[in-house]
């Protein structure tokens, strides 16, 4: 009889971590939602004192902490693709590196190979020029090219400012 009531007994103190866990998860969430509460009683305050000024320096506020992570999870990023290439050859290095540049440079010869192809087309079937540029370089290729540049312009820009 003793060993049965000791097993029932263990056996329901291994779930005690759970019952406390769902307590302590309910208790959380209460907090959360009067906070939210009181955060939102508080922004109503503000805006019925017209003080929206305080308002917009605290979306401000929130926006440059938004910066900061972002910026820490890219150093972090970068940090963890340094010490990928630690103790890799020279060579694995220098093909991880090219990567990038490889796709874009491919994406140069393409976008020049399919223009100068259109345009030989165009003048041997007597297309007037004007319109084979317009079939050539159209609002589509555009906008791949302007992606392209600004994705590299851009990323060292803000790599430098960094």
């Amino acid at each position: 009889m003793l060993t049965l009531f000791t097993t029932l007994v263990s056996f329901l103190a291994g779930g005690v971590p759970k019952i406390l866990d769902f307590f302590q998860d309910r208790s959380d969430k209460s907090h959360e939602l009067a906070m939210a509460g009181l955060q939102t009683e508080r922004e109503l305050k503000l805006h019925a004192a017209g003080l929206h000024a305080q308002a917009q320096i605290e979306e401000i506020r929130t926006d440059q902490i938004a910066y900061q992570q972002a910026s820490a999870i890219q150093q972090a990023a970068y940090v963890h693709d340094a010490a990928i290439g630690q103790g890799a050859s020279q060579w694995v290095v220098n093909a991880r590196a090219m990567v990038r540049p490889t796709v874009t440079y491919g994406l140069l010869a393409l976008l020049i190979a399919i223009d100068c192809g259109g345009l030989y087309y165009a003048a041997s079937t007597g297309v007037p020029f004007g319109e084979a540029m317009d079939n050539v370089w159209d609002s589509e290729t555009e906008i791949v090219w302007a992606s392209v540049v600004s994705f590299w312009f851009g990323s060292q820009a803000f790599s430098r400012r960094a």
